[in-house]
Formats: structure tokens, sequence, C-alpha cells
């Protein structure tokens, strides 16, 4: 099985953004524990990050026949983006939307989330401990 891991915007900021609503973990933290979980798992992952739409929706086109499956925390993307939405609906890949912090508990533009109506299943508010549900959502 093959696993693409996408964060958006930010995420590469993980411990240094906002700690009192991400965390302490950085972004190498992060990286590092998906990479762990799929090693035990036998899991090949590729892990991408940008803070650029376009890039993103690039890295969702090119997993089409090459992934088994896409976790993607979009950031800030999550709330504006029809062109996310749109390239995991063009790829038909299984999707899990992530998010570090509760979205559900924060401003009232957070509680909208356009790429959720393409994704199989959304994990908010549980940490990075959250990509490692979503891998093994995946998984089955």
């Amino acid at each position: 099985m093959k696993i693409l891991v996408i964060n958006g915007p930010n995420i590469n900021m993980l411990g240094i953004r906002e700690p009192k609503i991400y965390g302490n973990d950085n972004f190498e933290t992060l990286c590092e524990t998906v990479k762990n979980h799929c090693a035990e798992k036998g899991i090949e992952v590729e892990l991408y990050q940008s803070n650029h739409e376009g890039d993103l929706v690039d890295a969702i086109q090119g997993a089409y026949s090459k992934a088994d499956g896409i976790v993607i925390n979009p950031g800030a993307y999550t709330h504006t983006s029809i062109a996310l939405l749109d390239a995991v609906k063009a790829v038909g890949i299984p999707t899990v939307e992530v998010h570090i912090s509760d979205v559900s508990k924060r401003e009232d533009f957070r509680q909208i989330s356009y790429i959720r109506a393409a994704c199989v299943k959304t994990i908010a508010g549980h940490g990075i401990k959250g990509y490692t549900e979503a891998i093994d959502f995946l998984l089955g």
C-alpha cells in the first residue's frame, strides 16, 4: 500500500505557530511519526508540504494511479479551496481530511470545509496522532 500525506499552508510552522492551539510538536516530529508508523505497518509513504494551493493540486493529481490513499491537512485552504475539492474528486483516491486542532470549536469560518465533500473521513482535534489514525483508517 502507498499513501500520500499532504500538508498545506503553515503546517511547516508547527511548534512555532500558536502552540496553545496546535501543540508543541514540530513539523519534523510530525513527519517522523508518520514515517515510523508507516514503516511499522509496511506502508510506503510520501510526505508533501506546500504553502501554495496550486502545488497542492499538483500533488493530488500526481497521486493518480500511484497512491492507494491520501491523508490531507489542507490548513486554511480547507475553508477556501474548491480547487482542492475538485482535485480529490478527480483522482478518485480514498482521502482522509485531518486537522490537528478541533476546528469545530474554533472560529465560525473554520466550520466550512470544502474538501470534506470528497473525503471518506475527517479526523480533527487529535493532534499529530490524527495522521496515524487516518492511515489506519485507510488500511481498513
